[in-house]
This record gives structure tokens, C-alpha cells and sequence, in this order.
């Protein structure tokens, strides 16, 4: 139970002091500010603003469609987090990074039906239990689209030497401002000498 706990905390935001979350308002509601500012409504359209795409029989506003990573080199690895038997697969997936390589994660989403005020993608590495990475990333804001967004984080270096080498548990979350947790899986990557 303890451990529950730990990883709840583990994969918690932090909270910038004096940030109030922006009010929540719909699709809707954000195209009839200003109507009459033909500038505004193109901007507007520009962001996703004119129609709230998406299909009525699924009420998720983000859909994690993947998470990847590029190495040069090397084939992208892409990891499906398309749906809830996807997910359950990576559990059998063993996901290989060769030590001191340069990599960096993108991940590919889709928001639908309404705006997606300050989204955040967290992970948090553990060795043996011993967490030895944490990750925040601020994604952004995004409107509702037909077409799915891809988001490249900065490029990381793998560690590199013996004590390196070996099995990581991962723990990923999809949140945003107003704390709403639109995906969190666990998975696990292998740093070995080579791929």
C-alpha cells in the first residue's frame, strides 16, 4: 500500500506558486467571445476553435494515440497507447536502449470534443525500486482536431557504464491543469551495451 502511495506522489505536477488554472470554457463558449472580430475568429479557427472533433461515443477529450523514440541510427521505437488492450500488451514489451546513445521521446495524441488547457506528460523511473529519474514535460494547450498532434521532448543521453546496464520500471501519466488524468500506464525499458 505504501508503494501506491509513494508512486502517487512520485507522478505528481508541480505546482507553480501563484498559477490559478485559466476558467474552463467550452468550445462553444470560446468561439462567441468576440464574435464580431473577424481577426479573433480566424486566430481562433487557426487553434481548432470552430468545431469540436471527435466521435460522440467516446467522451475522452485526449487520446494517447503513441509514445516513441528516435535515435539516430536506429528504426524509431513506437510504442501503441491507442487502447486499453494495447496498453495491457506492453507489460510483454521489452523496449531496448543502448547506453550513451542520444534518443528523445515524442508522443502523438489527439484531443476531441473541447479545449485541453496545460497538458502535462510525467514519468518516473525506477531501478530496483530506487527511483532514479523524474520527468516533467509541459506539452501545452490545444484545441479539438481531425488530425493528431506530435510532440518532441529534448533530447536526452543514456547512461552509460556497468552499473548503468540493466532494467528500468517506468510509471507515465497524461494530466492536465485541471488535474484530470487522461492516460497512466507502466512499462519498462532494458539499457544494454548495444541495441
Amino acid at each position: 500500500m505504501a508503494d501506491h502511495h509513494e508512486s502517487s506522489e512520485d507522478l505528481a505536477p508541480t505546482q507553480t506558486a501563484g498559477y490559478k488554472a485559466p476558467e474552463k470554457k467550452t468550445v462553444a463558449e470560446l468561439a462567441e467571445l468576440d464574435a464580431q472580430d473577424e481577426s479573433l475568429k480566424k486566430w481562433k479557427e487557426s487553434l481548432g476553435l470552430k468545431a469540436a472533433a471527435g466521435p460522440s461515443d467516446d467522451p475522452r477529450k485526449v487520446v494517447v494515440l503513441s509514445l516513441g523514440m528516435e535515435s539516430p541510427g536506429v528504426p524509431d521505437v513506437i510504442v501503441d497507447l491507442s487502447s486499453a488492450d494495447a496498453i495491457a500488451k506492453l507489460k510483454d514489451q521489452q523496449m531496448t536502449i543502448k547506453e550513451g546513445v542520444e534518443y528523445r521521446l515524442k508522443v502523438t495524441f489527439k484531443v476531441q470534443h473541447d479545449v485541453v488547457s496545460g497538458l502535462k506528460y510525467l514519468h518516473v523511473v525506477k531501478r530496483k525500486g530506487i527511483r532514479v529519474d523524474k520527468m516533467e514535460e509541459m506539452l501545452g494547450s490545444y484545441g479539438p482536431a481531425e488530425e493528431p498532434y506530435v510532440k518532441k521532448f529534448l533530447s536526452e543521453e543514456a547512461p552509460s557504464g556497468m552499473l548503468a546496464r540493466g532494467h528500468y520500471e517506468v510509471k507515465s501519466k497524461f494530466i492536465d491543469d485541471d488535474q484530470t488524468c487522461h492516460l497512466e500506464w507502466a512499462w519498462s525499458f532494458d539499457i544494454k551495451k548495444d541495441w
